[in-house]
């Protein structure tokens, strides 16, 4: 299984970043996707998740200004960030859960190796 995200960068604050995972190795639409994202210095938190059927869970802190969506024809999953702030910078990454909702980390099955975004002020 392979999980390879793409899209992230530097971006000034207010900008925007789609960022992309694409899966190959596995059933990609039985899995739930999460994007999720460790800061220097900090744990990894949950950004945002998207169940197989389409359900979406986002952090707060992401609500209103992240998009998760997911393509199964292409075993893509998208994050659309916009309105970044500089505490959005982060290693970003996906992941895969079979039997979750993909919100919980510890219970995720797969991970890419992530994608830095650094949004400067």
């Amino acid at each position: 299984v392979h999980l390879v995200e793409s899209g992230g960068g530097l971006v000034q604050a207010g900008g925007s970043l789609r960022l992309s995972c694409a899966a190959s190795g596995l059933i990609f639409s039985s899995y739930a996707m999460g994007w999720f994202r460790q800061a220097p210095g900090k744990e990894r938190e949950l950004v945002a998740a998207i169940t197989s059927g389409g359900s979406t869970n986002y952090v707060d802190s992401a609500k209103g200004r992240f998009t998760i969506s997911r393509d199964n024809a292409k075993n893509t999953v998208f994050l659309r960030m916009n309105s970044l702030k500089p505490e959005d910078t982060a290693v970003y990454y996906c992941a895969a859960d079979y039997y979750g909702s993909g919100t919980v980390g510890s219970q995720m099955d797969y991970w890419g190796k992530g994608t830095p975004v650094t949004v400067s002020s």
